[in-house]
């Protein structure tokens, strides 16, 4: 089959990587790609949201399925547009998207399908949010409503700290109008953990967890950024607890879906609390997870484009998922000063030596330990026939072996190969597992 894959991340280049595999995929594009993703896959040069030139192409080069990287232009209503047109896509409708594009709406429908979440208020003006939050005590997390990419949520210890957090929201406007309105939810304690699950609107099958690290220095300390590193599977989060989230989590979510007539198809990722075994919901996103689908296509063993195909049908029990067993561990080299600002167009040092360079030495000693090791390009451009940065996170080192503690050693050796000025990457990325 033919396929065209949207957007120009880590995650794209990820999920093109994979395809690039497949035996039933000969043709790969990409809107609009990047310099690793264009190594293996057709760039096209239209922008993710423009939806109506990205559906042309599809039907100019009778693509047979489209796959949605980012929640920008399932937002935006990519899936309705091609769905009218005749052309088959995975992804969610954009009422559907409101799982991951309204918080508002997504605790809602955690309400009404008895999901375990935390105690939440909504509101659309600042001041009745100060009034609510000086009628609290304690700790307590404030969330930009809309789309925020992965920064609007703060975690505030103390009733200043959550005033601090409304004003920014909702009377700087930093997250611009994803902070017209903000939610206030109780703080829950425990250990974060994603799980993604395939749906098809009626049913879903399970497709691995993973544990990401948002803040950018160790410790979890410092403001969020869109993701700092992952790893898979998680541990603590055997079969049984799998089960349990697909029967209280996920089934009841896609039925509550149905109910109002909103079916979801596509890619639900959930984002949980766990303390012992006490689960909780934090939040839903409607697309693969960056970088969780770097660890993700590492460890999948099973061909992504039927997967895919499989749910976009709505047969989701005909996808034949299987993952490894290994554990996958994705560290994201960023931009000095992300996620404020930063500089671009500095040129990057090293890569080469993680792809088709390897010294005798690392390769020997990584074959012997079964370790496998990919970089994935996120924010990279090519000046003047050099790579240099192009984003706040520029580069996603990923490595898998049979242990998670070789995994890990692996990737921090690999990342350290790579040089730019001002680079930065956290240091403890499944630290916490290997206690």
């Amino acid at each position: 089959m033919k396929v065209l894959v949207i957007g120009k991340g880590g995650r794209e280049h990820a999920l093109v990587w994979r395809l690039h595999q497949s035996e039933t995929v000969w043709k790969i594009f990409c809107a609009s790609g990047n310099p690793g993703i264009d190594q293996i896959a057709e760039a096209v040069p239209i922008a993710p949201t423009d939806i109506a030139a990205l559906a042309d192409f599809a039907k100019s080069k009778s693509v047979d399925l489209t796959i949605v990287g980012p929640e920008d232009p399932l937002a935006a209503g990519i899936v309705d547009e091609f769905t009218r047109e005749g052309l088959k896509i995975f992804g969610p409708t954009a009422a559907a998207s409101q799982l991951e594009t309204s918080k508002s709406f997504a605790k809602t429908i955690m309400r009404e399908a008895r999901v375990p979440t935390a105690d939440f208020a909504a509101f659309d003006d600042a001041e009745s949010a100060r009034r609510y939050v000086k009628a609290r005590t304690g700790p307590m997390v404030v969330k930009a409503d809309g789309l925020a990419l992965g920064k609007g949520v703060v975690i505030c210890h103390d009733t200043t700290a959550a005033l601090e957090a409304i004003n920014d929201a909702m009377e700087r406007r930093r997250f611009g109008v994803a902070g017209n309105r903000v939610i206030v939810e109780e703080f829950l304690r425990g250990e974060e953990v994603s799980f993604f699950a395939l749906c098809d609107g009626e049913n879903a099958i399970p497709l691995g967890t993973f544990q990401d690290h948002k803040a950018i220095f160790d410790g979890d300390r410092g403001p969020n950024t869109g993701g700092m590193g992952a790893y898979s599977p998680v541990p603590q989060f055997g079969p049984a607890k799998e089960a349990r989230l697909m029967r209280e989590v996920v089934a009841p979510t896609l039925a509550a879906m149905n109910a109002r007539g909103i079916p979801f198809r596509g890619l639900l990722f959930v984002g949980l609390m766990i303390e012992g075994e006490r689960i909780n919901v934090l939040e839903f996103n409607v697309r693969f997870g960056d970088p969780e689908c770097e660890a993700l296509m590492m460890r999948l063993d099973s061909d992504l484009a039927e997967n895919l195909l499989a749910a976009a049908d709505g047969k989701v029990a005909n996808a034949a998922i299987r993952l490894s067993p290994r554990s996958a561990v994705a560290v994201v080299l960023v931009s000095g000063g992300y996620p404020g600002d930063y500089k671009k167009g500095i040129p990057i040092r090293g890569l080469d030596r993680l792809e088709g360079n390897v010294p005798s030495d690392i390769k020997i000693k990584w074959a012997m330990k079964k370790i496998r090791v990919k970089v994935f390009h996120a924010g990279t451009a090519m000046r003047n026939g050099n790579l240099v940065t192009d984003g706040g996170r520029v580069l996603t080192v990923t490595a898998m072996a049979p242990e998670l503690a070789t995994a890990v050693d692996a990737v921090y050796e690999a990342a350290e190969v790579i040089e730019f000025e001002g680079r930065h990457f956290r240091r403890d990325i499944a630290r916490r597992a290997l206690g």
